[in-house]
């Protein structure tokens, strides 16, 4: 996670008036896919990709190549996240 949140600036802000990390939106168990992985990224931000895709594309690809480099393959279990 250094990557996409210190290097990146990624993982987290202030949403609806409420602090929000990455890791709150982490589900208990099970496996992480990098697309849901990206997605939880700019959700702790606040920021909908979908608002504008064209912008946000080369982010969203961006954080889902991190993701594979770092865990080694498009999912892993959410235990190595925490």
């Amino acid at each position: 996670m250094h990557e996409v949140c210190v290097e990146k600036g990624w993982c987290g802000s202030v949403v609806d008036g409420q602090p929000l990390h990455v890791t709150d939106l982490l589900p208990e168990s099970g496996e992480v896919t990098a697309d849901q992985f990206a997605g939880w990224l700019f959700a702790a931000d606040g920021i909908d990709p979908n608002d504008d895709r064209a912008k946000w594309q080369s982010h969203l690809d961006d954080l889902r190549g991190a993701f594979v480099r770092h865990m080694g393959s498009e999912a892993t279990d959410v235990e190595r996240l925490k």
